[in-house]
């Protein structure tokens, strides 16, 4: 049995491109990976003594990690809920929302995901994120406020998707 880091009640939002790709890293992971692994270690253990073996503990501990990521994957899966885009036309800021702000001048997108999807560097925000929390419910033309590192940042909402 996992050692549940998700309770029931905690679910994980994902959009439908989170989703797919999660269900992907699964397939791999049990249709390629695992019995790649599988195969290293039974020819690992042909190798003889176990005890002083190199190949073998690694193998094993390759195949430790890859089930271990595979329980990960499925209690993420199990405890997630889809977001479809939402219907609500651009009026107002939710998860799977591509947000369009001013920040200085410059214009930056980002997409509202939730925090198994965050990749700040893809310019994916999660929604429990600082800013992410702070853009949650709002519309176009308003303004939310976020202390950084550099200082308070006012991002100004122009358009969302």
């Amino acid at each position: 049995m996992v050692n549940s880091t998700l309770s029931r009640a905690n679910k994980v939002h994902l959009t439908p491109e989170g989703a797919n790709e999660l269900r992907r890293q699964l397939a791999e992971l049990k249709d390629k990976n695992r019995p790649e692994a599988v195969d290293q270690l039974a020819a690992a253990r042909d190798l003889g003594d176990l005890e002083e073996n190199n190949q073998y503990t690694q193998a094993k501990e390759n195949l430790a990690l890859i089930d271990g990521r595979i329980a990960e994957l499925e209690e993420v899966i199990a405890n997630s809920v889809v977001i479809e885009p939402d219907k609500n036309n651009g009026h107002q800021i939710s998860l799977g929302s591509r947000v369009t702000v001013d920040l200085g001048g410059q214009e930056i997108i980002f997409y509202l995901v939730g925090e198994w999807e965050a990749n700040p560097s893809e310019q994916r925000i999660s929604h429990r994120s600082p800013l992410g929390q702070q853009l949650m419910g709002k519309k176009p033309g308003e303004a939310v406020e976020v202390q950084a590192p550099v200082g308070k940042l006012v991002y100004k909402i122009v358009k969302i998707e």
